[in-house]
């Protein structure tokens, strides 16, 4: 069986299909040795190579699809390394035998919430694709008053430095005083944009949680840290929501399946931690220590001890 070249690459998570059109007519492709052609079928046997790197695939009726959802916690950078040795979103994630995990849209340091992965890479670029138009819902906790004049600017549409955005639905959820809930839905995935738009509105965000990502809901008995994998049904509908095909062999199957069966009924505990707690642990702790230090001991910073930023962590 044969496929054309440019999904294949698509869907190893290289890029969208019209971006490997492009690296393919620019030369940078080879199979077998030779400069590939956009259109160009390639067989599993064949060795395929970009810029001089050969890439493992597979053609698509042999690859399972899989899609993992997985509730972020804060402190935690949606990236697979970080110069800094900050703690990761792929830390805790499973190991997938001779295949990757593509991450599907971002998450802020400081955001929380669903994130999914799957080794389906045109799964994934189709998800966060803005011309598909999927819905991403977060609870947002905002600092200050959400008048009705400043609900619809943000229904209608605010200015961004990067183009017009807005708030596909806007509903209160609860809380109380200055500190309020709100649920609201766009359908882009800018850096930051959900936060941007409140403070177009001078109204700052205390806490966003994404909620949903498409047809894919966070579920109750997933906790912070923890992830889990779906089952076909929901694999299905995700990838018919992106006008993609179902594929054979997709769903979950014996341990999987049972130890996906067995977090609904006995949730795993949320695993707790991370990064800017730590941080902020450490921060106090100097700030006591800083306390009970008695004055004028000489030092160049006046009694005062310099805290660093990228202090060690422990994981849990």
């Amino acid at each position: 069986m044969s496929e054309k070249l440019q999904k294949v690459l698509a869907r190893v998570g290289l890029g969208s299909r019209r971006y490997m059109e492009e690296v393919i007519a620019a030369g940078r492709v080879s199979i077998n040795g030779k400069i590939a052609q956009v259109g160009e079928r390639i067989e599993p046997t064949d060795e395929l190579r970009i810029d001089g790197r050969k890439v493992q695939f597979q053609v698509e009726d042999e690859i399972r699809r899989r899609v993992l959802i997985y509730y972020k916690p804060e402190g935690e950078i949606c990236s697979r390394n970080d110069p800094e040795k900050r703690p990761t979103v792929f830390d805790h994630l499973p190991q997938i035998a001779n295949d990757r995990w593509v991450m599907v849209g971002r998450l802020d340091i400081n955001s929380t919430g669903l994130l999914l992965f799957t080794n389906d890479g045109e799964l994934a670029n189709r998800l966060m694709h803005p011309s598909n138009e999927v819905e991403r819902e977060y609870a947002v906790r905002v600092m200050g008053e959400v008048t009705p004049q400043i609900r619809n600017n943000m229904l209608k549409g605010v200015e961004l430095e990067d183009g017009p955005a807005k708030f596909e639905s806007f509903s209160e959820i609860g809380g109380e005083g200055i500190n309020r809930w709100y649920q609201v839905v766009v359908k882009e995935g800018r850096n930051r944009e959900v936060r941007r738009i409140f403070e177009s509105q001078s109204l700052k965000v205390s806490r966003l949680l994404r909620t949903r990502y498409g047809t894919v809901i966070l579920p109750r008995e997933l906790r912070t840290g923890r992830w889990m994998e779906l089952d076909k049904t929901d694999i299905d509908n995700l990838a018919k929501s992106v006008e993609l095909k179902p594929r054979q062999g997709t769903g979950l199957f014996g341990m999987a399946k049972r130890r996906t069966e067995k977090m609904a009924e006995k949730p795993l505990a949320a695993r707790r931690g991370g990064y800017l707690r730590q941080q902020r642990r450490d921060d106090e702790q100097d700030q006591q220590q800083q306390q009970q230090r008695p004055s004028g001991n000489g030092n160049n910073n006046n009694g005062r001890k310099t805290i660093g930023f990228n202090k060690g962590f422990k994981k849990f």
